[in-house]
């Protein structure tokens, strides 16, 4: 097969490299804002660059890899499905609910597949997780706390295109909240801060932030993230149920240190970063995808989860802005199950 890739930056190049690699993989064509940084990828791994978009669709491919800027990634999902094209997705589809919607809509009236990136879903420690939760092994789940922490703040640029914390960062915790515990959240509190790097106000954005979660079966859960979280790179999730308790995300390399006097060492090597972290996690998820495309597997993530963890992340949005509880009743598309 050959399969188009939309977006040669950092996870474009992940992507590239994992499909480039697969023996189910014929060739690539390659394209970015940056011709020059497309076809620098191609010539390294003897694949094709094309010069645009345009041409991606004009030449002929069997699937397409969106890996743009998200401002983009509702435009070209459309145009895909409308060209009775497969699509695997970075999320989000949108920064906003009506694009994310219209997407949808769009690859449901094609009948085409859209598989969405939210690479925690293949990550092995999540995936324990959801099977220790599914096995009645916790027994009745009582308590989620999930938290998300980057060592080092993005660019301020990019900063002001990302959505804002609860939409670029938190979402991937809401996603994988509703995948490991296979329940809803019905209500949210939330609130930020933007106490650190005068960056953040600008962006009318928050350094740091927190929610409170309740599913529709009475667990709580919280979620939080910072992107100032300077021992290193930390995403765990823990989940306390009435017969056991689970870790996800503590290992030799988690950046936390204990001050008890028998505690554990302190990392040597802390996790720097997101591809570091879920390198395997991002390589299973693209062959996913290509078991998709070879009718080996169904969609493992489709544009209604994608959809869902959005809807979280407004509703926190909201609660911040407004402080006050926000119950995911008032965001629109709960009701919109459009993938099957």
């Amino acid at each position: 097969m050959r399969i188009g890739v939309i977006g040669t930056g950092r996870i474009g190049t992940v992507h590239a490299n994992t499909l480039s690699r697969h023996h189910e993989v014929g060739s690539l064509i390659l394209t970015d804002a940056d011709p020059a940084r497309a076809q620098e990828l191609a010539h390294r791994l003897g694949e094709t660059a094309a010069p645009g978009v345009d041409e991606i669709f004009r030449w002929g491919v069997d699937a397409v890899v969106i890996t743009t800027a998200t401002s983009a990634h509702a435009d070209l999902i459309g145009r895909a499905a409308r060209s009775g094209l497969p699509v695997f997705c970075e999320k989000p589809i949108a920064l906003d609910l009506p694009g994310t919607l219209q997407a949808l809509a769009e690859v449901e009236a094609a009948g085409t597949v859209l598989q969405m990136g939210f690479q925690r879903r293949f990550d092995a420690g999540y995936a324990g997780a959801r099977e220790a939760v599914r096995s009645r092994r916790l027994g009745r789940l009582h308590t989620v706390r999930a938290l998300t922490s980057d060592q080092s703040p993005p660019d301020p640029e990019w900063l002001r295109l990302s959505g804002g914390l609860f939409r670029d960062t938190l979402i991937h915790d809401f996603d994988v909240l509703r995948w490991v515990t296979g329940r809803e959240v019905v209500d949210v509190y939330a609130t930020g801060s933007d106490a650190g790097p005068v960056m953040f106000r600008e962006a009318s954005d928050v350094d740091t932030g927190a929610a409170l979660l309740t599913l529709d079966d009475g667990t709580l859960a919280t979620a939080t993230a910072t992107r100032l979280n300077g021992a290193g790179y930390d995403v765990r999730m823990e989940l306390a149920g009435e017969l056991d308790t689970v870790v996800v995300g503590l290992d030799d390399r988690t950046p936390i240190a204990s001050t008890e006097p028998t505690g554990p060492p302190p990392a040597d090597k802390p996790w720097a970063g997101f591809l570091e972290r879920f390198g395997p996690a991002y390589e299973a998820e693209l062959c996913a995808f290509v078991e998709v495309l070879n009718g080996e597997r169904a969609n493992p993530c489709d544009g209604f989860e994608a959809l869902q963890a959005l809807r979280i992340a407004e509703a926190c949005e909201v609660s911040r802005q407004q402080r006050r509880p926000v119950r995911l009743a008032e965001i629109p598309g709960g009701a919109e199950r459009l993938f099957r």
